[in-house]
Parts: C-alpha cells; sequence; structure tokens
C-alpha cells in the first residue's frame, strides 16, 4: 500500500477491483444455473450477490458511517445468513439482483471517494473488542475477496457438474 494514498482510496480500487470481477463472473449466467447450490453447505451464485447486495446496503457503509457519526451509538441488527432466505434471492433474476448489487457499490465508491480525512483509528467497542472503523473497512476487502472466491468455486463445481464423468484432479 502506497503510505501517500488515503485507506479509503485504496480500499474503493480494491473494491472497484472486485465489483469487476463479481461483475464478469456473474454477467451471462441464467437465472435457472444461477439457482444451483452445488451441496447443501454452500449457497447458490444468487444468494451469495444477493449478501454481497445485502452486506453493502446494511452493513459495511453503514456501520463505518455510524462509528463515525457517533461510535457510542448502537448499531442496527443485522442478519446477514438469515436475509439471503429471508429475502428469497434464489427466486429472484441474478441479472437483477447484480445490478441491484453493481448500483449499491456505485454508492459506496462514490461515498468513500468523498470521504475528506475521516479518522479511520475511531473506535466502537463491540463485542469482538474495539473495532476501529479502519478495522471495518479492511474488513470490508476481506469479506469482498471471501466472495469473490466463493464465486469462483460455484464456477468450478458448476463447470465438474457439466463436464461429468471427467474429473478435475489434473489440476490441484
Amino acid at each position: 500500500m502506497d503510505p501517500q494514498v488515503p485507506p479509503q482510496i485504496e480500499a474503493a480500487r480494491s473494491l472497484g477491483r472486485t465489483l469487476s470481477s463479481i461483475t464478469a463472473l456473474v454477467e451471462g449466467v441464467g437465472d435457472e444455473a444461477a439457482r444451483v447450490r452445488h451441496d447443501d453447505d454452500h449457497w447458490s451464485l444468487v444468494e451469495v450477490v444477493g449478501h454481497l447486495l445485502d452486506e453493502e446496503r446494511e452493513d459495511f457503509r453503514a456501520r463505518i458511517e455510524l462509528i463515525f457519526e457517533d461510535p457510542c451509538a448502537p448499531w442496527p441488527a443485522i442478519d446477514p445468513q438469515g436475509w439471503v432466505d429471508e429475502r428469497r434471492y434464489r427466486d429472484r433474476s441474478v441479472q437483477e439482483v447484480l445490478r441491484l448489487f453493481q448500483d449499491e457499490r456505485q454508492r459506496s465508491l462514490s461515498w468513500l471517494g468523498a470521504l475528506d480525512d475521516p479518522d479511520w483509528h475511531v473506535e466502537k467497542d463491540h463485542p469482538l473488542g474495539a473495532l476501529r472503523a479502519g478495522d471495518l473497512l479492511l474488513a470490508w476487502v476481506a469479506h469482498d475477496l471471501a466472495h469473490l472466491s466463493q464465486i469462483a468455486r460455484w464456477h468450478a463445481d458448476a463447470a465438474s457438474a457439466r463436464l461429468q464423468p471427467f474429473q478435475d484432479d489434473y489440476a490441484y
């Protein structure tokens, strides 16, 4: 990381790159295919994108804003796992959910770009311990990358299913 680049700009660059990557991996996938769960322990592609949308709207940006405004104010409850089922993402169009995520991410990137020298060290007491605004910023970037990996794994599993009876052992 370039010490001359503010953290919010560095994070915005990363979040912009992952947005491009997620878009490239989701565009062109049909709704039926995007609803497939390759096993019971993993979300479908549309559910992953729906989760990213929820986190974009209601978690990272919102909570960083709350820390800046009043680090002592309580945070609204969130249920990232439960929302995926409750909001029935699996029944929705993957392209619609992707567009909503893209729009929300653009709002986040604009917001990050408009921040004027925020204090990334401001803390909030949290069950995990003292949580700085900068910790949330890094978690946002890491969260994106974790789900980008999940989306890539979904595609690998889909390819394995389509190319049965062949095995991918050679690749690993």
